[in-house]
């Protein structure tokens, strides 16, 4: 398929929507036709006082148009003329593109990564009602996930209003699992692969986090939250992952107020050693995540575990004393059926985990399945499958307090966390609506640094490999050093504050 952008840079918009309609197409971006059969052309004419957008699609064998005149008195909620430009411009390809298609996105143009953070923001700045508004006439956003952005907004602002501009979280990264899944693309590499690396990495991960800790010190941050991911953390050995724990607790301060999360997200990494080890150092939530119950789909997606070890580690977890857990399950899995999916969720709520995060299966680009050409899920059947959970997890209790959205999401749908009341996950929503710094350690780490009164985000990356984090390691040290510099800036603007 090819997009045409004519005097215009909206690329980026434009072809992540054509996406969400042909989630399986090469898209080509040119500033002319190239000749593809499959087209569509955008086109945007300044004029005095506003603009033309037209965009015209073939595909199918058939040619709409589409053409409106857009005001720049439009402009509303902090709006540029750019951005009210592209929105109209996304607009109207939006409205031809439903029409040759039959389908209509719950998400409508909203293409984002956070719309429950654009949903704080309106509400905050213009109110619930011209939020609502918005998301429903601006964005084309269903009536149903309008709804659903808005809850998770009610839900986040609370713990969003907590701490102060030198609050931060620390994230660390373990890297390695028991096996890589067919649907996964993170830098995360299988025991049988990478074990030979991990001893260095354990002892380099923990000088990371002697630094880290004393550059915090250094500024007088405050730890609000600690949480330990992956990759998989209890792919570690139990002595691995003790000595990580114990660097933890050494070098950072984990007072009674600080949250901290371990997952335990592969089944058949959990055993009574490890969860000691979890227990003793003071974590007060970890993740068991079945992603589903359905023995065959699991041995469709890679996964070396049954639905018996799944239950056998929540057994376990809850005798050990862990009395706040997460489950997350995969809406749309390959070979999953809507009913299969009612009974994996049916099964999850047996164990009255404190949290279920519900995502939808993304393709990545990286991952075996979609470099295979592996069998994955449809658009049709996850949304079903999301609006199922919506309503037996409500029933039960839960509330959705945070939410957000991969690339390439089947039916550009998304992931949603449900809680009981007063367990929602702290780290998550600091995360996602990026309201305080999260200092990261470990391959594949990215350190955001944030100044939210500023609007102002800064990313320190780490090597994405095991072998480049050990390899690498000076120089990645080297970067930290950017921390100090940027809270030098922030609060110098702020007169010493």
């Amino acid at each position: 398929m090819n997009l045409v952008t004519v005097n215009h840079s909206f690329q980026y918009e434009l072809e992540k929507l054509l996406r969400v309609f042909f989630p399986a197409a090469k898209i080509a971006v040119t500033t002319e036709p190239n000749g593809e059969p499959d087209v569509a052309l955008t086109v945007l004419e300044r004029t005095a006082g506003g603009a033309n957008v037209t965009a015209t699609l073939c595909v199918f064998g058939k040619t709409r148009t589409e053409t409106a005149f857009v005001s720049d008195t439009e402009t509303q909620f902090g709006d540029t003329d750019d951005s009210l430009f592209e929105r109209k411009l996304a607009l109207t390809l939006f409205s031809l593109l439903c029409d040759a298609t039959g389908y209509t996105p719950p998400w409508g143009i909203l293409t984002g990564v956070r719309p429950a953070k654009l949903m704080n923001h309106l509400v905050h700045g213009w109110g619930e009602a011209a939020g609502t508004a918005y998301f429903r006439n601006e964005l084309r956003v269903s009536e149903e996930k309008t709804a659903l952005a808005l809850a998770v907004a009610r839900q986040e602002a609370p713990i969003m209003a907590t701490g102060d501009p030198r609050s931060f979280s620390l994230y660390v990264s373990i890297p390695f699992c028991p096996s890589r899944c067919s649907y996964c693309s993170f830098v995360s590499h299988s025991n049988e692969h990478a074990k030979k690396l991990m001893p260095d990495y354990v002892r380099l991960l923990c000088g990371e986090l002697r630094e880290t800790a004393r550059i915090a010190a250094q500024l007088d941050l405050k730890l609000e939250s600690v949480y330990i991911g992956g990759g998989t953390p209890t792919a570690l050995s139990a002595e691995q992952l003790r000595t990580v724990t114990d660097a933890i607790g050494t070098h950072f301060a984990l007072t009674p107020g600080v949250e901290y999360t371990i997952e335990a997200g592969r089944p058949d990494s959990v055993t009574d050693e490890k969860l000691d080890v979890i227990r003793n150092c003071g974590a007060t939530r970890i993740s068991i995540n079945p992603q589903t119950f359905n023995d065959s789909v699991l041995e469709a997606i890679g996964r070396r575990h049954t639905g018996a070890q799944t239950e056998t580690a929540m057994h376990m977890a809850r005798s050990h004393g862990f009395d706040n857990i997460n489950m997350d399950l995969i809406a749309g899995l390959p070979t999953d059926t809507f009913d299969s999916f009612c009974a994996t969720l049916e099964t999850t709520l047996s164990f009255r985990p404190e949290n279920v995060t519900v995502h939808t299966l993304s393709r990545k680009r990286a991952a075996t399945m979609v470099t295979e050409k592996l069998e994955s899920g449809d658009a049709e059947a996850a949304n079903a499958m999301l609006d199922h959970a919506k309503r037996v997890l409500t029933a039960a209790g839960y509330v959705p307090y945070y939410m957000y959205r991969q690339s390439n999401c089947l039916g550009n749908l998304e992931n949603v966390g449900w809680a009981r009341p007063g367990f929602a996950c702290r780290y998550n929503v600091y995360m996602m609506e990026e309201t305080h710094t999260v200092l990261a350690v470990g391959a594949g780490a990215v350190t955001k640094l944030c100044a939210p009164a500023e609007n102002q985000i800064e990313r320190i990356f780490n090597f994405k490999y095991p072998y480049e984090y050990i390899s690498r390691f000076d120089e990645l040290l080297a970067r930290k050093q950017r921390i100090p510099a940027f809270y030098d800036e922030v609060f110098a603007t702020k007169g010493g504050e």
